[in-house]
């Protein structure tokens, strides 16, 4: 589904990705793990169209993705939900809802939000309330709620996790696997909870210093490789 070779990219001339390559396949769930700096997000933004390659090569569906608009990615089926609980403060849950549908019919999207409501009924309670005044945990079912929206093939997250209790990240990660089960949508991940994403996923990435450092099954049992990753 998603296809990334030898790709290099970064912000104005600082360079954070160097020749990295991996991919997505149909169904599956994807994590990319390191330190901080080590270019995950800048991965997920590349692919979604915030940034463009410099170099290399991103395909979804066998199609090239270079010069994509976020919209158009969209449009494609590609959504994504960036790091820290990223929802409009000022706009209520429902409002926040409808901008995640925005490219669909009207009819369709009342179905989509009906949907998202069931699959996270808290946000029901919550559908007139300004998203601002909403809990982190609430937060990040929106985020998610509204990356949903338009029924991708491919969602991209960047660390759901973030600002969650730990009690919340499980219940945050079992529903992403909910998720994936239910509707088939393949995931790309990026997570710091490293210990707590590695049971879901079907296979891992892991960068260090802008570089695929390592790539396979999940290796929670390899203290070895996740300690060389990490230092």
């Amino acid at each position: 589904m998603l296809e990334i070779r030898a790709l290099e990219t970064g912000y104005g001339k600082k360079q954070v990705l160097f020749g990295v390559s991996l991919g997505v396949q149909k169904g599956e769930i994807v994590a990319l793990i390191g330190p901080n700096g080590a270019g995950k997000s800048t991965v997920l933004k590349a692919v979604c169209g915030l940034i463009q390659p410099w170099t290399g090569d991103i395909r979804y569906e066998g199609k090239a993705l270079d010069g994509s608009t976020p919209a158009q990615n969209v449009a494609q089926g590609i959504t994504f939900a960036p790091q820290g609980n990223r929802v409009f403060d000022e706009l209520t849950v429902v409002e926040n809802l409808e901008i995640g549908g925005f490219r669909l019919a009207k009819q369709e999207l009342k179905i989509r939000i009906e949907e998202m409501l069931q699959l996270f009924p808290v946000l029901r309670q919550r559908l007139r309330k300004e998203a601002g005044n909403l809990s982190g945990g609430e937060k990040q079912m929106l985020a998610l709620a509204r990356a949903l929206v338009p029924k991708p093939k491919l969602l991209l997250l960047d660390e759901p996790s973030l600002g969650l209790s730990p009690g919340l990240v499980k219940d945050a990660l079992e529903k992403i696997v909910q998720i994936n089960q239910e509707t088939g949508v393949s995931i790309l991940i990026v997570e710091q909870k490293v210990r707590e994403v590695l049971p879901f996923c079907h296979r891992v990435y892991g960068l260090k210093l802008g570089k695929v450092a390592f790539s396979g099954m999940p290796l929670m049992d390899d203290k070895a490789r996740l300690r060389g990753l990490f230092l």
